[in-house]
């Protein structure tokens, strides 16, 4: 087996004695498309705040190609590839759709504060190739027509999508989706989710999400991880989650 592009060792985090999360192992290979679920207050976000440095953990390590980055702060998690959506979006509504993607990709720039103070020298070029970027992203996602638009005009679902594409404007090699399609009407989730499976093929990304919707997650990921008060329970295909009745018990079962 090859190294594991993502890996948690005994992850565990509690707050004021509460153990949000304990014990999570984990492995992501490169390219693969993962699960974590289970009912509220599972500890779902809590591992990824755990893993790209929002809290520290109690115990446990969180390695990035074989890189040990426990308790990194979140820009040096995106820095080395890591990005991330929220279940609260956070976007700059009142710039444009296009210039959203263009602030996230400025992490790319080469310029100077005096070349862009001036104008001149690399400002120029790599104000373009981040604009023709973000254009790009925004076609990717559908949402190219919408580019002079405020982002706050966009429709729920839109912004997801540009939550998503302002991610995918770090250029990550792990992409974490929290909660992606929470409040998407039934079509917007299932435009989605061919979206997303388009993306994790054609850019050969790797993706670990966090959703409650069911249907959502059996269609579109490949294993999941199913944790319940902190700690794993349970590990598999889609077909092995749906019949496993600690499984069916703790989360599906809530669900009718």
């Amino acid at each position: 087996m090859s190294l594991a592009l993502l890996e948690t060792q005994g992850l565990s985090v509690t707050f004021g004695g509460l153990k949000a999360l304990n014990g999570l192992d984990l492995q992501l290979h490169q390219g693969e498309l993962i699960g974590l679920i289970g009912p509220n207050g599972a500890g779902k976000t809590t591992a990824f705040n755990a893993i790209t440095g929002r809290v520290r953990p109690t115990k446990g390590r969180v390695l990035f190609q074989g890189q040990e980055i426990t308790a990194w702060r979140p820009y040096r998690t995106a820095r080395i590839g890591i990005a991330r959506t929220f279940q609260n979006i956070r976007l700059y509504d009142d710039l444009t759709v296009l210039e959203n993607v263009m602030v996230a990709s400025h992490c790319s720039i080469r310029y100077s504060f005096v070349e862009a103070i001036v104008g001149l020298g690399r400002f120029r070029s790599d104000e373009q190739k981040i604009r023709e970027k973000a254009e790009q992203l925004l076609r990717l996602m559908g949402l190219i027509h919408a580019a002079g638009e405020k982002a706050s005009s966009l429709p729920y679902g839109g912004q997801q999508k540009l939550e998503m594409a302002r991610a995918l404007a770090l250029e990550p090699k792990l992409l974490l989706l929290d909660e992606p399609v929470a409040g998407m009407n039934p079509m917007e989730t299932r435009e989605f989710g061919e979206l997303l499976r388009r993306i994790h093929l054609d850019l050969r990304l790797t993706i670990l999400l966090i959703e409650h919707d069911m249907r959502f997650v059996m269609g579109v990921c490949q294993k999941i991880k199913v944790i319940d008060h902190g700690a794993p329970i349970a590990w598999g295909n889609p077909e092995e989650i749906q019949k496993n009745p600690k499984v069916i018990a703790a989360y599906l079962g809530d669900n009718g």
